[in-house]
């Protein structure tokens, strides 16, 4: 007979079965009365009633424990598939749970009903089978979200030659119309795997003196033997290409007062005067994060005098009031004919009438204005006069810029209206421009033509990416295309001279309904249905989202996000907020945000990373937005300018968040960031990859240290190689990887001491003959990856 105190493990065990039932059990009803699965409330109901037996000592709790083991192993199989991280939070715990019933305290409590010899069989068995199932099947057959690259490249159709030195990276994605592609071929696939750290360079802004910290997204260029970059404060620092040395260093001391971790320096850009000499005859252009353009002499880092005010021009100029952290430059200008090219980007969600997001060209030499072009006004390309300002509150451009000297034209990305989650308010050429790329004549700000990528844009859906130029072989003919990806995951191709499609691009119907007035919401949006979508969506479902598809580290806030999904309006992609919460997929994030894409032009293939990771909001009525006391920001710390964000001026603030357990996991299974690459001459996925692993991941800030592919957001993007070779960071997990260009296998992996929210580039290096690779690890507060101030430059050792 067994003893009152062997009972005492069993009597434990049995109140946690029947706590963990009743749990399951409430929070299964609850889902099943929203029309979601019922397996939460009959297991819940099972387990209560095996903990029940198992307490009174009889072998039966435990059979039924077996069958709840196996129903849940049929189910899972059913709903995910054969998936490792969508089996994870519905089968492990069961099961890990379930181990207790072979041990020897289990034998012993369990004196009726069957014997208990069968029990521990039976127990042992199913666990054995389903596990086994999770770990074999799981990864031999491979992944469901991953596509393996079914045979060989693309042959070179054409060599392509850079306008400048191919050992050089002179513009932010190396030529002007942001391809990310090298000519190098030194590092291949046969030996990028004998990369090592060259050198590593601190630019000194981490740990931060005061305020928050700045992102360091920065893409160095390289001009000869130098190369340039600015760091999250706005140095603007100039490097020996081989060492890493400092040669120089200018700081502006920008005002922070007002600006926001968000705010980014993620490159300058270079300028070589024609027929100069001496001082300035090559120049850099810094934008700083308090609305400043300085230029400096490359080679000595001294102002360039000529130029606006000592060689510092005043971008607010022409905008009116600027409020603290409303307005700067946050992606590198770009040249084109002469003229230095600006946007700008404005703070999110905070009020109307916000400034102008102006653009402008000047003087690359003297710095005079020589248009602009506001979207309010888009016939006048003058600086207002006086008394007068740029038309407020109107869509920006923040995002990189691309430029064609052929054509004469320059290509921008825009954004919305501000605020972002309400349009009410908007004029008719705020919706016009607003979610756009856009051409403008590079001689005088003219446009030349305009594509919009999201009607009347209320889900923060601006156009981060840099337009990509790259000539496609149609029907036999060379034709300039621009390839302009977005976050909705929409990858729209487009005839640069005239901005028309040249792959298919449907008007399809979109859920209406919210806070909106309906007149006012578009009824349809583009689909860019003749290029691959980087949108996440399963094409099976007719939302593209289910409650199958919700996730958690653990059965309960897996549960959790099945109630939460439920309760929230999902109508498809595109459901407008209202005053209910809804779900937003992709994501604010992206498909594609700023990181953009890499291209080969030589046998046109485009490799671009992109995220999926939903938004879940509501629109608050003002009364309830005044009681909690939102506020626009105006300059003092702590005032957010994004998630919970006033839109002063409109009846509504926005409450916005990613969509999350009470864990912090994401709500949907994973992948949250994956790389792909297209074949751009037939429009087909070449292969996906999952981006990053486990390794840096977690909950409550512990990360889990596992190597196992996951897919984990990012910011920064992919540069590509003519050799084959795909080089990325990108990724919640710390590490820089060279990935095959053929089959997306990762050839090469290096940790980073801190986050790589980066695009890295790569050179020649005059002095070895070496080509290396850098990348910046700053971190990124969004990305939650550590963060620092480190350039790092990888080559292959010097040979003896």
């Amino acid at each position: 007979m067994m003893s009152a105190r062997s009972h005492i493990p069993s009597a434990i065990y049995a109140i946690l079965l029947v706590l963990i039932g009743v749990a399951y059990a409430l929070g299964g009803a609850q889902l099943a009365l929203l029309g979601g699965s019922w397996y939460y409330l009959i297991t819940g109901i099972a387990v209560v009633i095996s903990g029940f037996l198992i307490w009174r000592g009889n072998a039966w709790g435990a059979w039924l424990y077996a069958l709840m083991l196996s129903w849940t192993f049929v189910w899972a199989l059913l709903e995910a598939g054969i998936d490792f991280w969508s089996l994870l939070p519905r089968l492990f715990g069961p099961f890990l749970f379930g181990l207790w019933l072979l041990t020897p305290w289990s034998r012993k409590s369990l004196t009726s009903g069957p014997r208990p010899i069968a029990v521990g069989r039976a127990v042992t068995g199913a666990f054995a089978v389903a596990f086994l199932a999770i770990i074999v099947i799981g990864f031999s057959q491979g992944d469901i979200h991953e596509v393996k690259a079914a045979g060989a490249l693309p042959a070179i159709a054409s060599a392509y030659t850079l306008d400048h030195p191919e050992g050089d990276w002179q513009f932010y994605g190396n030529d002007q119309g942001g391809k990310r592609f090298s000519p190098l071929t030194q590092l291949t696939p046969d030996n990028v795997s004998g990369l090592q750290v060259a050198w590593t360079y601190r630019t000194g802004d981490y740990p931060p003196p005061e305020g928050p910290d700045r992102r360091l997204e920065v893409t160095p260029l390289k001009i000869g033997d130098s190369l340039y970059l600015c760091s999250g404060r706005n140095k603007v620092i100039a490097l020996d290409a081989e060492t890493g040395k400092e040669r120089w260093v200018y700081d502006p001391h920008p005002n922070l007062i007002g600006v926001t971790g968000s705010a980014a320096c993620r490159g300058v850009a270079y300028y070589k005067v024609p027929n100069a000499a001496g001082a300035c005859a090559e120049r850099i252009y810094g934008p700083t994060v308090d609305a400043r353009l300085v230029v400096l002499d490359a080679r000595t880092g001294r102002l360039c005098k000529d130029f606006a005010a000592g060689g510092i021009l005043d971008l607010k100029t022409g905008l009116g009031e600027v409020g603290p952290g409303y307005y700067y430059v946050s992606s590198a200008p770009q040249i084109v004919r002469g003229k230095v090219v600006v946007g700008g980007w404005i703070s999110d969600g905070q009020k109307t009438g916000e400034p102008a997001g102006i653009i402008r060209g000047f003087d690359a030499v003297t710095g005079a204005l020589v248009w602009a072009f506001d979207m309010g006004n888009p016939e006048v390309h003058t600086e207002p006069g006086p008394g007068q300002q740029y038309t407020r509150g109107t869509p920006n451009s923040w995002a990189p810029i691309s430029a064609d000297e052929e054509l004469g034209l320059v290509f921008l990305p825009t954004g919305n209206a501000t605020p972002d989650y309400w349009g009410g308010h908007r004029t008719d050429l705020d919706n016009r421009f607003s979610s756009s790329v856009i051409a403008l004549d590079a001689a005088t700000g003219a446009l030349r033509w305009q594509f919009q990528t999201t009607h009347y844009d209320v889900w923060d859906y601006d156009v981060g990416s840099q337009p990509s130029l790259i000539d496609l072989t149609i029907n036999g003919k060379t034709v300039p295309a621009l390839v302009q990806e977005t976050k909705r995951g929409q990858n729209f191709v487009l005839d640069r001279r005239n901005g028309k499609p040249l792959f298919a691009v449907a008007e399809k119907s979109v859920p209406q309904g919210g806070a909106e007035n309906p007149a006012r919401l578009s009824r349809t949006q583009p689909f860019s249905v003749g290029m691959p979508a980087f949108d996440g969506l399963d094409p099976r479902e007719p939302l593209g989202l289910t409650e199958k598809d919700m996730w958690g580290v653990t059965p309960f806030d897996q549960l959790y996000c099945r109630i939460k999904f439920r309760k929230a309006r999902w109508e498809g992609t595109l459901t407008p907020f209202g005053l209910d919460h809804a779900i937003d997929f992709p994501g604010s994030l992206g498909g594609s945000n700023w990181s953009s894409a890499s291209y080969d032009p030589e046998r046109h293939i485009m490799v671009g990373n992109w995220n999926r990771v939903p938004m879940y909001g509501r629109l608050m009525p003002r009364a309830e937005a005044d009681a909690r006391g939102l506020k626009p920001a105006d300059g003092r710390p702590g005032v957010a300018v994004g998630g919970t964000v006033p839109q002063a001026g409109t009846p509504y603030a926005a409450e916005l968040a990613p969509f999350l357990s009470p864990l912090g996991a994401p709500c949907i299974a994973p992948p949250y960031g994956l790389v792909t690459a297209i074949d751009l001459n037939t429009r087909k996925v070449i292969w996906t990859r999952r981006s990053g692993t486990a390794e840096d991941s977690g909950v409550f800030g512990i990360k889990t240290h596992l190597p196992i592919p996951m897919g984990i957001p990012g910011l920064g993007g992919a540069i590509t190689t003519k050799s084959g070779l795909v080089f990325i960071a990108a990724s919640g997990e710390q590490s820089l990887r060279a990935m095959d260009l053929r089959s997306g296998d990762i050839l090469w992996k290096k940790r980073l001491p801190a986050g790589g929210n980066a695009t890295p580039m790569t050179y020649l290096s005059p002095a070895s003959g070496r080509q290396f690779v850098v990348i910046a690890a700053g971190g990124h507060n969004l990305m939650a990856t550590t963060p620092g101030d480190f350039i790092i430059a990888y080559a292959l050792p010097k040979s003896r």
